[in-house]
């Protein structure tokens, strides 16, 4: 069972996991109206094992027929409900349509597959045993839902997989005082030594304090305590103290890199007046800045090369669902054993706790979200809710360094002449900007950019090794700027008509794929070598190629482990290596210098 807390950036002490053990049912005659499934102490027909879904082997079902309408039950227990305190109910992600039911009586719903909410069961709360039940709505078919890898037409197949239906992520229990901290922001003021805290309270009174206090390990950087006038705090705070080891001048000091994962410890406690604490919360953040310059990409203000891999996100036992906290650290153990400093997470938004997991660990992530086919209103604004929600979330993970809202033109197919998909990929950029100045945005990662900060390029163009011209055409393509922007890999342009380089840093962010079969498993790459020995002169080649270029800024190597019928990981979909890690770390060390000009 998963059973850590789920939330590791805002920790309370008191809370109950609802992971195990559910009633489960499938409805596809969809009979909906709640009478029908609930009836105090009627049980569903099936158990399913939350958070893994009905599709996958976790759950205890495996099931990966299409089943639009799920339902679910659970009791749990209330012995008394505390004074002062209130009930949430916290659902990290259901997908897609969620409707919750406490005690018979509707308590909350939620739209949107990959971002967590919680319900206040406190007024539907009754003595003694308490009984939720949650129907979701997941249409197969719906080619305007935000639904990634998620394939809508049959078996897997191509570079799309399996379905996930309904509860795929934590469910939980909070007790929470009615006086509280609501959420909290860490901005690195990165230039200037501080951080600025933006606080968000519940219940707050005139005259009602907050406490803070910043460690890192032992030894406290600053603390001190400011008065509520409203229920919005913003201030902040020094943590270089004007100690130039503290800055990253002649040491690291403080500043979050991925050879250099430090993490500022914070203790937050909402007070009364009178200096009664009645809400607690434990969190931390990464004093860490990214930004563009002279076509590089700068963190804590020196040159970057990102060197990342593509990451599916995908368990075989589990599908979009890690099987366990310790899958999570070993997906970014290995990508750190072959010389990865980080990954492009692809088409999903993953659990919180992959992130908690990337930023102790050290691990760059380009976050994305799960997109659309087709272009229509009802496309558009779901995905600015998903990505309002993303945000607000993740915002405080010093790992995410990048925003990629739009991947290959999914969801805007006609982006390279259509105005309103272009301005759909402009709003998208302008939006994520508006909301977070902290990382950069790529509008359109692959080609027909618009507005971005990244020149995004994706190519798999490099043949198989005995096509040597094809090979000597793919090295020339990459070998500079202009060539890398001048000849597109494919049918598209690297920007849509209007739209031209305007000296973005310029970044290799999906190519390889080197197709591998082992223990007889079957499937495709983009192209293909027999033996492990085979696999390594190959991904050399290819890595020679990009090294050899003067115009890259970083890569995103396709891709971490195999899935479903794509052979074209570096490990296998069980996370086995393919071959000697140490060799493609060696391989990747090559290029080791974050260079200038």
């Amino acid at each position: 069972m998963k059973n850590q807390y789920p939330r590791p950036q805002f920790v309370r002490s008191q809370w109950e996991n609802l992971n195990g053990s559910w009633e489960f049912a499938f409805d596809d005659a969809d009979r909906g109206i709640l009478e029908k499934w609930y009836e105090p102490g009627k049980h569903l027909d099936r158990e399913i094992q939350i958070p893994f879904v009905y599709q996958c082997e976790l759950s205890g079902i495996n099931d990966q027929a299409p089943h639009d309408i799920v339902w679910y039950k659970k009791r749990f227990s209330v012995e008394k409900q505390e004074e002062g305190k209130e009930l949430l109910l916290h659902f990290e992600a259901v997908d897609y349509e969620a409707v919750v039911y406490v005690n018979g009586q509707q308590a909350g719903k939620h739209t949107g597959g990959y971002t967590p909410f919680a319900v206040n069961v406190t007024p539907y709360l009754v003595q003694g045993e308490q009984e939720v039940t949650v129907r979701v709505y997941d249409s197969h078919t719906d080619e305007l839902l935000p639904r990634g890898k998620q394939f809508w037409d049959g078996e897997s197949r191509s570079i799309w997989y399996t379905n996930s239906t309904g509860i795929w992520q934590s469910v939980w229990l909070e007790w929470v005082p009615e006086k509280r901290l609501e959420n909290v922001r860490f901005t690195s003021l990165y230039d200037q030594g501080k951080v600025q805290m933006q606080c968000e309270g519940a219940g707050i009174r005139e005259g009602d304090s907050l406490y803070y206090r910043i460690r890192l390990k032992e030894k406290v950087l600053a603390e001190g305590t400011q008065v509520w006038h409203r229920e919005t705090l913003d201030f902040s705070v020094d943590v270089i103290n004007g100690r130039i080891f503290n800055t990253n001048y002649h040491e690291p000091g403080i500043s979050w890199t991925p050879e250099h994962p430090v993490l500022l410890e914070v203790e937050l406690e909402v007070r009364k007046s009178d200096g009664q604490c009645t809400d607690r919360v434990q969190s931390y953040f990464g004093f860490r800045k990214v930004h563009t310059e002279h076509g590089m990409v700068y963190l804590n203000n020196r040159p970057y090369y990102q060197k990342l891999v593509l990451d599916q996100g995908y368990w075989p036992q589990g599908l979009l669902t890690a099987p366990d906290d310790e899958a999570l650290v070993k997906d970014i153990e290995l990508a750190k054993a072959m010389g990865f400093n980080g990954c492009r997470k692809h088409q999903k938004v993953e659990e919180a706790r992959f992130l908690y997991w990337a930023d102790k660990l050290g691990f760059l992530v380009w976050g994305e979200c799960a997109a659309p086919t087709m272009y229509d209103r009802k496309s558009v604004n779901r995905t600015l809710k998903d990505w309002s929600e993303i945000v607000e979330r993740d915002y405080n993970h010093p790992c995410i360094v990048t925003w990629v809202p739009i991947n290959e033109s999914w969801g805007v197919p006609d982006i390279q002449r259509n105005q309103m998909q272009q301005n759909f990929s402009e709003t998208m950029y302008h939006y994520l900007h508006a909301v977070d100045d902290t990382r950069l945005v790529i509008s359109n990662d692959g080609w027909n950019m618009t507005v971005t900060d990244i020149c995004a390029i994706h190519n798999y163009s490099h043949g198989q090794k005995e096509e040597t011209e094809k090979y000597e055409e793919y090295k020339e393509m990459l070998s500079t700027k202009e060539s890398l922007i001048g000849q597109p890999p494919s049918c598209w342009d690297i920007y849509a008509k209007g739209y031209s380089h305007q000296g973005a840093p310029i970044l290799l962010t999906e190519f390889g794929g080197i197709g591998f079969e082992v223990a007889e498993q079957k499937g495709w790459g983009y192209s293909s070598v027999n033996s492990a020995e085979e696999f390594l002169e190959d991904y050399g080649r290819i890595m020679d190629a990009v090294y050899a270029s003067k115009g890259l800024w970083g890569y995103c190597y396709t891709q971490l482990t195999d899935v479903e019928q794509e052979i074209n990981g570096l490990v296998t979909y069980d996370r086995k290596p393919k071959c000697d890690l140490a060799e493609i770390k060696k391989i990747n060390d090559k290029y080791h210098r974050n260079r200038i000009g």
